[in-house]
Parts: C-alpha cells; structure tokens; sequence
C-alpha cells in the first residue's frame, strides 16, 4: 500500500477513535452527530464531533455557536437567523447564535473555496450546528428542568445510533438561496423550541422515537446544505 495513503488512513482511523471517545459535548454526543452527518451523505463526516473539541480551546469564541437560549412563546423567523449572523465567532458575545452560525459557515465555505483554500471544515461545522439544531434544549432557556436533565437529553440515542442510521429518516428539502436556508433553519428551531417547553411542561425525557425524528430534520437540512453547495 502506498505509503502516504496508509498514513491518511491511520490518521482518520486514530481520529474517529478520538471524536467517539471524547465526553465533553454539551449538545448530542459525539456518535450522534457523527450519524446525522453520515446519514445526509456527508463524505466527511468523522468530521462532524469536531466543533465540541473546537469548545475545549475556543470557549467565548465557539460555544455560543451551539445554541439559542429562546424563552416559551418564541417563533424564529427567517430574519431573525440573519440578525445572528453578524456575531458568529464574536469572543465579545456570549448569546446563543445558533441558526446564524449555520449561515455563517456556509457563508465561510464558499468564500474559501472561491480564495481557492480547503474549505471542507467549514462543512464540518456546518454539520455539527444542523445536528444542534434539532436538540430540543439548545433552542430553550438553559434553566430549571431543561438544565437539569441535558445531559440526559443529550444521551437519548448515543448508544445505539450507529446500528440505527435507518430510523433516521431524510425527506427533501430544497435550498437555492440564503434566504430559503434561513427559512428552513428558522422552521426547525420552531420545531425545536415546541418540543423543548413540551418536555419540561411534561417533565420528561426526550423518547427515542422523538430523537430519532429530530435527528432526520437535521439530516435532511444538511443533506440539502450539501447540494446547495455543490457536493
């Protein structure tokens, strides 16, 4: 075998490993992301765990890109993903900025591929933000019921999805401009935010069948990000 090539497999081998192991994510855990990534087509989608290793050393900067603190009653519109856009990676603010960071990085791969750079991370973290998107608890208030059992929430499914990637179900989406990106981001994080303040009405864990639902909306806006993009 070419040198080289064992090498990069070795690497990507070693890596996965690395991004599985890892216990430091605060929204879906690891395999989790991984298989939204996976199950929308993405080629590289050991990637997708990498934001939440991103968190370790860039706290301030990347953190608040995972999530949208919204109060009982929000509806998100498509301007109101835009109006986040301008703080994506601003060390200066600590507001979720959630759906504008998933702009935010398509934005970055496109301006980086046209520089004629490698762009693939931004995809990356596009991936991981649509996977966040769909986390019943990175759309609501991070207080009471939905603080306390987060992590839980965020456990619905880790052990077991990578022999379910079936019950994650795509449907189609259609992407051909910013604002019909935003549109789509703006009507799960609807999805989203009802289904979180449903769970702490309820005081009850997110079910498996609910997961796996939530999981296809996220599969299904990158699937579309990624043809909107052209891979």
């Amino acid at each position: 075998m070419n040198r080289h090539l064992h090498s990069k497999r070795c690497f990507l081998f070693i890596l996965s490993i690395v991004l599985l192991s890892a216990t430091t994510a605060s929204a879906w855990h690891d395999r989790t992301h991984l298989s939204v990534a996976k199950v929308a087509g993405y080629e590289s989608w050991y990637n997708a765990a990498g934001p939440d290793l991103a968190k370790l050393k860039a706290g301030a900067i990347e953190r608040p890109n995972h999530y949208v603190n919204k109060p009982r009653g929000t509806v998100i519109s498509s301007a109101d993903v835009f109006a986040q856009v301008p703080q994506y990676d601003n060390p200066n603010s600590e507001e979720g900025r959630l759906y504008g960071a998933i702009i935010s990085a398509v934005r970055n791969y496109f301006n980086t591929t046209k520089q004629g750079k490698y762009a693939e991370y931004h995809l990356a973290y596009c991936a991981h933000y649509a996977g966040d998107l769909s986390m019943p608890f990175h759309n609501i208030e991070y207080k009471g019921y939905a603080k306390t059992h987060h992590q839980e929430v965020d456990a619905t499914v880790e052990s077991e999805v990578f022999d379910n990637w079936d019950q994650i179900k795509v449907y189609e989406i259609e992407i051909t401009s910013e604002y019909q990106l935003a549109t789509e981001i703006a009507r799960i994080a609807n999805i989203s935010i009802k289904l979180g303040y449903r769970l702490v009405d309820e005081e009850r864990l997110l079910t498996k069948e609910e997961a796996y639902t939530q999981l296809g909306h996220s599969a299904s806006l990158f699937k579309a990000i990624l043809k909107y993009v052209g891979k």
